[in-house]
Parts: C-alpha cells; structure tokens; sequence
C-alpha cells in the first residue's frame, strides 16, 4: 500500500490554476497512464499514534470501466480472464463450499418471480403456445461433461464450447462497403420510424432473464451439471447478445433446440404509451405514510398493488426469445484458439454499451455517421428511460400502477436503477455471469491468488515484500488503542500530481522487484518487461 508524509506535499486550496501545477499534473497522470496506475485514487489519511506521523493512502478506484480509469478497468478485465482460464478447460472437479457457503454474487442462477399470483405455482411448467418443447436427456453428475478418445491413437480429450447467442432483429439495419469492398452493418436502422425501439429496450431490460433461463434449461437437457463464464455485450445495432464459454461440449442440434424452446414471459401489467396514467407533465402519486402505498394526487384513491394489477392477466405484458443465430465452436484446452476466445469475451468488459462502439471508432469518423448513431443511441434510450425494468421498478407508477414493493421517493419514469442509464441502455446488471461450479472460486479468492504468486516468487528469490499488515486498523498500541487511525484528509493537504507520482513510484518499485524476482528465477529473460501477467510467476504455481 502506497503512502507518503504530508510534510512533503504542496499545499493547496482548490483547483490548480498555475501553469506549473496544471503541468505536473498532466504528467503524473500521463505517467500513471503509461504503467497502468490508477489516476483517481480515492486519498485517506491515516494518522499514527505511535510516531505522530500522517500518512496520505492513495487507494486505487477500483472502476470498471475504462472512461472512468483505464488501469483499473484492465486489471479487472485481466482478473477476468484469468478466471475464465482456470474454470474452462478443467480435468478435475472444482472444490465447491457447502451450500449454504455459496456466493450468489458469484451466481446468476436465480428464479425469477414475475408472475401472476395465482399461478406462481405452476407458472415454471407452464409453456406458451407456439413455441417448441425443450428436448430431454438423462441428467448424470458432474460438471466436466464427455470425454473423447481417439481411435487411431489412443488419446483421450475433453472438448469444450464457446456459444454465442443473440436476439432478433426489430428493423432493418443499414450497411456500407468497406475499403477492402466487403459489406458491414453500420448499427443504424434504415428506417428508424419503422424500427421497434419499444420491444429492443424491454428485451434489452429483460436480456438476464432470458439467459438465466437460457443456461437452466440447458442443464435439463445436456446431460450434465454445465458451467459457464459469459459475458453480456451490445451489437453494433446495441442489442445485446452473449458470448458463453460452456465447460464440456453438447451436441449443436441441442444446443439449437434449447435456444429456440427459451423464452422469458414477464406477466406484468400493460405498459404500452397508451397504457401511460402519470406523463412527464402529470402532477406524480402521493405517497400516504399510513397504508404505505401511493395514491392518486386528485382523487386521493389507493393506485393498484402489484397483486391486484397482476391476478386477472390473461397475457404476458411481453416475452423475450432468443435470435435464430447460435454460434457454437468446439475448442480445446491449451490452444491459441482457446486463448483468443478468452481474449474475445473479455474484449468490452470495459467499455459502456452505448460508447462500445460509438466512441473511437474509427469506421465512424465521418460526422454524419457519429451523429446517425447517436441519435439511434437517444433513440433507444428515451424507451428504456421510461420503461420497466422489473416488478420493483419505480416506472410503474407511470402506468397507475404501485411496484411490488413500495417505497417513498419513487417517482414515475425516475427508476434509479442503472439499467435506465444512457451508457447502459436496458444492462444495468453485471456484464460477467460465472456459475458457481466454474472454478470453484469467487473473484475476491482469484484476485488473492494472483497476489499470492508475487510474494511467492519474491520470497522465492529471497527479495523482502512489504508487510501486508501495514498501516493495518488491527495493530495496536502497548495502551491497546488501534495504531493507526483512519479518516478523510483535511482540505488543502495534498496536490493530485503529488498522489499519482507517489502511486506511480510505488508501482515501478514494486514492478522493478517482481522483474528481478523472475530473472533470479529463471523466469524471464533479463530485459524482459515484468508487469503482472495472468500465469503463474513460481513452477509450483503453474503446475
């Protein structure tokens, strides 16, 4: 952990306005940039009662995504890779905690419960019309699935899948030629009077269900227990769609039948425009303290409960179902094909939906592209902005209608959840969904392992680490009292280009020891550039 004394710093109050520190400034971000250093640090002081001495801890964002800090947004992305790695091409069961012990944020296996109260019971048997039955397959144990030997030479191989799924189209999507003369989609519609912008955002808003349902029911019908690491990515036109690595391999013809039998029915109220009781200009619900529940702001009637809006529904309000595309390869562990399919899931994981392909993309650079785009970007979002994206949703009260679980504050069209944002476009969700039999790990134990294999090979090569204790809220004084104490910095205390040059020599030390590390090792030529890749640093490790 980074710090420095703040007897060191520049003091300032306020914004730099001085051509001098504007400059230190760029530089140390450039030079944080540069190694992949996080340029907004979250700053605490840490004051110690021992010495008397405070100390400024930059700690790093943490942010996902690379608009906000692109180092940060990397490593995550590299965690996730490394996850993928471990979990895909497995000849051994993972080790996986009791039941009890398991992390549902690890885990997007979850019932949905949006149905009509009077059939929740029976609602997960219960198919609609026109759309085929799920094939069935004896289910046995285990999460590897088959393993296949070679006639000719006796070796046996445990293939795996890398699948990929889509939704259907709402419009025609206009295309251009390249410079190669190849023809490629430009992610606007033809006609946008004509495109359906209401059914792209609730399937957009309803892509994690559909999904969910998508990998339950190819566990019914694979033979065995799947896991998968997917992740959710928008198409140019900004549908979303999935790019799974599936641990073992199924038949394509099931793999097809399961998609094209998957559906996700959300038996919600009507919420169409003309369903729409509380616009824009409308004078909003009131919300009534005593029966904590919304009332009509003229008459001063109760809204409808969920309940009551949801018994009497004949149809579902929408049904989401996958696109006819399934993409569906084979891979082996081991092999470059493996490696670029890891490369190629994790590829967005740090852009938004609506800049993924919007914002530097040098095939738009044309005005009339960028502007055609980004209004088909408003487009899209106006639908998702006032739609909802689930029972809880405080968009219902648009419709005369009270969510499921009330709350005061909420207001029609003005649902705070991420989903209706912009630059998420309907996915306000996680972008990664890892099942929980993947490595038998979560993310927090995969992001420690990784630390483990550096102090391994620094002790390894006899180079003194630094204490992970310090500066540690557990320490104590010989009094008993905690040593160090924690708190927000004063104002005034410390210049950004003073945090970031301080992380930023903090991480070239650190880097410098890990490179020395590996060259006493055996493990890297000398000269080699040393940051943190995704393989083992020790022969222990990589075994």
């Amino acid at each position: 952990m980074v710090s420095f004394r703040t007897d060191l710093d520049t003091h300032t109050t306020g914004l730099d306005v001085d051509d001098a520190a504007r400059a230190a400034r760029d530089l140390a971000r450039a030079g944080a940039e540069a190694n992949g250093v996080c340029t907004s640090p979250v700053v605490r002081s840490v004051f110690d009662r021992e010495t008397g001495v405070t100390h400024l801890v930059p700690i790093p964002c943490g942010s996902t995504r690379e608009s906000k800090c692109k180092a940060c947004a990397d490593k995550a992305r590299r965690l996730r890779m490394h996850q993928c790695r471990e979990g895909w091409h497995r000849d051994a069961e993972p080790d996986l905690p009791p039941a009890a012990d398991k992390a549902p944020a690890e885990d997007d296996d979850t019932e949905e419960d949006d149905g009509p109260a009077s059939e929740r019971v029976s609602r997960s048997t219960r198919r609609l019309k026109g759309i085929p039955d799920l094939p069935t397959r004896e289910m046995v144990g285990g999460t590897l699935g088959r393993t296949f030997t070679d006639v000719k030479t006796g070796r046996r191989f445990r293939p795996s899948m890398f699948l990929t799924l889509t939704l259907g189209s709402y419009g025609d999507i206009a295309k251009r030629r390249r410079a190669d003369g190849k023809w490629e989609s430009t992610g606007v519609p033809v006609n946008p009077g004509m495109y359906d912008y209401r059914k792209a955002a609730l399937d957009a808003l309803m892509f994690s269900r559909v999904v969910d349902r998508f990998m339950q029911n190819l566990r019914r019908c694979a033979g065995y227990n799947v896991q998968y690491f997917a992740a959710v990515e928008p198409q140019k036109r900004l549908a979303p769609h999935l790019h799974a690595a599936i641990r073992g391999t199924i038949p394509r013809a099931i793999v097809k039948q399961v998609a094209a039998a998957t559906y996700f029915a959300a038996w919600w109220p009507p919420c169409t425009d003309a369903d729409v009781v509380y616009g824009e200009h409308a004078e909003p619900p009131v919300w009534d303290e005593e029966t904590a529940n919304y009332l009509d702001p003229t008459t001063g009637e109760l809204l409808p409960t969920w309940t009551e809006a949801t018994t009497e529904l004949e149809n579902p309000a929408h049904v989401v179902r996958l696109g006819k595309q399934v993409d569906i390869k084979g891979l082996l562990g081991g092999t470059k094909d493996s490696d670029r399919a890891v490369r190629y899931l994790c590829k967005y994981l740090t852009k938004s939906i609506s800049g993924t392909y919007a914002a530097g993309d040098d095939d738009a650079a044309d005005t009339a592209s960028r502007v055609a785009y980004e209004r088909h970007v408003d487009r899209l979002h106006a639908q998702v902005k006032v739609l909802p994206c689930g029972p809880d949703c405080a968009n219902w009260l648009r419709y005369g209608v009270q969510p499921k679980h009330p709350t005061p504050g909420m207001k029609p069209g003005k649902c705070l959840s991420p989903a209706h944002d912009r630059e998420n476009l309907g996915l306000g969700g996680r972008r990664v969904l890892v099942s929980r039999g993947w490595s038998g790990k979560t993310l927090t134990e995969h992001r420690a392992d990784r630390a483990a294999v550096v102090r391994q090979a620094l002790e390894a090569a006899g180079i003194e680490h630094d204490d992970t204790d310090r500066l540690s809220t557990t320490q104590e004084t010989t009094d008993g009292h905690a040593r160090y104490v924690w708190r927000e910095p004063e104002a005034g205390t410390y210049t950004y280009a003073a945090v970031i040059t301080a992380s930023l020599h903090e991480h070239l030390r650190r880097r410098g020891q890990y490179d020395a590390a590996k060259q006493a090792l055996g493990l890297a030529p000398p000269g080699s550039p040393g940051p943190v890749d995704n393989r083992s640093a020790t022969a222990d490790l990589a075994a």
